[in-house]
């Protein structure tokens, strides 16, 4: 922990910490304040300005990282017969029905993504307070319900992400690893941005994009200029 204390004190005195960035400078202060000896996770946070308690301000999706994500996605998935098959061809990790539930059910969460044919939600809807507290739960809107699991696996695995604001509005995505290219980040930085602008909800009101962070694992974060975002 002393190593960490003093890596992370080291690098909050290589920048301004109350200055905001344009996107490609807050890349490369993030890059280089990443110096923990794994390969660590380059994630944004965005404040928006809408109230998740209500139901029509719920931002919420996915959308495909053009440079992938650099993590190797783990699937599970809940099919059977030819559905079941194609998904196993495809990839995923964990496929089943009963079989798959009762692991979950024993402790088995070793997966990122969990993906269900519509015939399978009732199944899967008993592993509610497993997998919701966990944001594992298939959801249509992100495509994780569907009758082409094997097509979803493919695109998981590919780099398509999923995002969901919290219950302060913030949306936590992941756009690479600190050893991406800062072209590759940039380009995953500006396909998320995008893609919240077209989320943005009819009911939204004043200023919706508040304010936007970036930051590695391990290290602090840089604030992104969010004037410069259309929204």
């Amino acid at each position: 922990m002393a190593g960490q204390g003093k890596r992370y004190a080291d690098a909050i005195k290589q920048y301004d910490r109350e200055q905001v960035y344009a996107a490609d400078e807050a890349i490369e202060l993030v890059r280089s304040m990443a110096t923990a000896k794994f390969d660590e996770t380059v994630e944004a946070c965005v404040r928006l300005g809408v109230d998740p308690r209500k139901a029509d301000q719920m931002v919420r999706g996915t959308v495909a990282l053009p440079s992938g994500t650099g993590k190797d996605i783990r699937v599970a998935v809940f099919a059977q017969g030819a559905a079941a098959t194609a998904a196993q061809e495809a990839g995923a990790e964990f496929v089943g029905a009963e079989d798959l539930a009762a692991q979950i059910e024993g402790g088995m969460l070793d997966f990122d993504v969990t993906i269900a044919t519509p015939d399978m939600m009732p199944l899967v809807g008993r592993l509610g307070r497993v997998l919701g507290p966990r944001n594992l739960m298939p959801n249509p809107k992100t495509g994780t319900v569907t009758p082409d699991p094997a097509k979803a696996v493919g695109e998981f695995k590919g780099g398509k992400v999923e995002y969901r604001t919290d219950r302060n509005g913030n949306v936590h995505v992941m756009i690479g690893k600190a050893s991406f290219t800062a072209e590759a980040l940039s380009s995953n930085l500006q396909a998320i941005l995008d893609e919240l602008v077209k989320a943005k909800p009819s009911s939204a009101k004043g200023r919706y994009f508040r304010k936007a962070t970036l930051s590695s694992t391990m290290g602090p974060g840089v604030r992104l200029d969010v004037s410069r975002i259309e929204s």
